[in-house]
């Protein structure tokens, strides 16, 4: 009963990490292309968007109740192999998180349990129907459409851009859509916060059923609700400056109207995702918008290698962390509490690790948008008008 009391707290403990990871791994969602246009000053743009994320948060439970009793069976799963599967989320986050690829949360949170599980409690334990359905199908969908919609409103913005008259006009609508862009990027904030933080809420109730402290199929419990929204909001407000520089200036160069368009694409994505309990990576969506955006203006150029490493990226995050989940699961469960222990500790090395690698060169609010600290040289800029 210890080691499962101890279990149970270890992991709510590393759900809420993951959470906090998820929250700067994810910022760039919400503003990068803001941050990278003007619309918004760094620290202004990540304030609102952790505000907006723990709002979010209280908006719906359906993503929740996918993950808790969805992808994996409860009845099979226990607390370790929660931990095991967060153990390996939390460390491709990291990881990703120092090279500034804009991968999925998302898919390492599915990937580390769906490895745990399968290693814990067999194949039967993981629901590869539901997981086709909810998770591999939406993050095939999600980006194209998130870009089709991006790149028709990007054109039908410098349509309606096109008929302003001279410079004074074009800068007219600049700071229109600048305006806009504030109130989109608040609304990608705010869905992301319905979406990523309910997978937090999810992991931590499959753990409580797990323990016996909830009954099977139970919904998220309010305290934990309440938890997730303030982690995510509080990594949200760290900012995960690398990643924002590759989604602003990485892919694309980013003007307003494109930011704008971008933005109202994947918050329409997200949303209707989220009410229809689809865990999809708002990673994905956001990406698919950018690139979209950056089709829909004419003399844009896309980035395709730094788009080919994203893609990379994302089609390797679900099995490595799978893989990690997998190994984790190995000592966690059948080495009880000092298998337990060993796994934490070599966890929070790697962790310590990748931290101390980041800060050698560090990507921070003051230098997110230094285009020579951009990893891949952007186009020469075009004139500021829209």
């Amino acid at each position: 009963m210890e080691h499962v009391t101890f279990l149970v707290v270890a992991v709510v403990v590393a759900a809420l990490a993951f959470d906090f990871t998820n929250g700067f791994h994810d910022t760039a969602n919400a503003m990068a292309t803001s941050i990278a246009t003007g619309a918004l000053r760094p620290r202004t743009a990540v304030l609102v968007s952790g505000a907006l994320n723990l709002a979010g948060a209280f908006l719906s439970t359906e993503v929740a109740k996918t993950i808790s009793d969805g992808i994996v069976d409860d009845s099979l799963v226990t607390p370790g192999m929660v931990l095991a599967g967060l153990v390996g989320a939390i460390l491709w986050n990291l990881a990703t998180w120092l090279l500034g690829l804009p991968s999925s949360s998302s898919h390492a949170l599915f990937g580390g349990l769906i490895g745990a599980v399968w290693v814990g409690a067999g194949v039967e334990g993981v629901h590869f129907s539901k997981v086709l359905e909810k998770i591999l199908i939406p993050a095939l969908a999600s980006p194209l459409i998130a870009g089709l919609a991006a790149l028709c409103a990007t054109y039908l913005a410098y349509r309606i851009a096109g008929r302003a008259r001279g410079d004074a006009g074009a800068e007219r609508v600049g700071r229109g859509f600048r305006a806009g862009q504030i109130a989109s990027a608040s609304l990608v904030s705010l869905a992301h916060g319905t979406n990523d933080a309910q997978k937090t809420m999810g992991v931590i109730t499959l753990t409580l059923v797990a323990s016996g402290a909830l009954p099977h199929g139970s919904g998220p419990p309010v305290w934990v609700i309440g938890s997730a929204g303030l982690a995510i909001a509080l990594g949200t407000y760290l900012g995960g400056w690398r990643i924002i520089r590759t989604m602003g200036r990485g892919l694309t160069d980013i003007k307003p109207p494109q930011g704008f368009a971008a933005e109202t694409a994947a918050t329409s994505v997200i949303l209707a995702s989220a009410h229809l309990g689809f865990a999809l990576s708002t990673t994905h969506v956001c990406s698919g918008g950018v690139v979209g955006a950056g089709l829909g203006r004419r003399t844009a150029e896309i980035r395709w290698g730094t788009a080919g490493r994203m893609l990379l990226a994302w089609c390797v995050t679900l099995p490595a962390a799978a893989a990690v989940g997998g190994l984790a699961a190995l000592a966690v469960v059948r080495g009880g509490t000092p298998g337990t222990v060993l796994v934490l500790l070599a966890a929070a090395a790697v962790t310590a690790a990748l931290v101390l690698l980041a800060r050698r060169n560090a990507v921070h609010s003051g230098n997110v948008n230094d285009e020579h600290r951009v990893s891949v040289r952007p186009a020469p800029a075009e004139p500021a008008a829209a």
